[in-house]
């Protein structure tokens, strides 16, 4: 299989490679990757794991092992959920600073990927995926 796959599982784990790379090349200057800026940006409340795994498309077990360097490091900090048994996290006060440092970088990532591929057609993508994700939730609730 080549860069013609018919496969939409291949073309878009491709690009989403490519443009990963492109996120995490700027944000290398605060010390993040995308996942874990996208980790810390979704975390500024306490959240269940299984929450946060459901906003990012991830299963906790692949969140839990994104979150402990984040908890090691001091930029989250986990919390008791409303009974024992849950765990929650949040970003702490290191974590937002991080993230304001981070932020800049990843405008400059989001306008390198519009430069490159357009604004109109950044726009429309996202729109696309965010559709396909919907449909995909709507069929596994099915």
């Amino acid at each position: 299989m080549d860069a013609h796959s018919p496969c939409t599982c291949f073309q878009l784990r491709r690009a989403a490679r490519r443009v990963s790379q492109v996120y995490d090349r700027h944000l290398a200057a605060a010390d993040l990757s995308l996942n874990a800026y996208s980790i810390l940006r979704r975390s500024s409340q306490p959240r269940p794991l299984g929450e946060l795994a459901e906003a990012l498309g991830m299963d906790r077990t692949t969140l839990t092992r994104n979150l402990k360097p984040l908890l090691d490091v001091g930029l989250l900090s986990a919390v008791p959920g409303e009974d024992s048994r849950q765990r929650q996290v949040q970003i702490s006060a290191a974590g937002k600073r991080r993230l304001q440092k981070a932020f800049p970088l990843w405008q400059h990532a989001q306008q390198e990927v519009e430069t490159l591929f357009g604004s109109a057609r950044t726009t429309t993508l996202n729109q696309q995926l965010e559709a396909l994700s919907q449909a995909l939730d709507q069929g596994r609730a099915a």
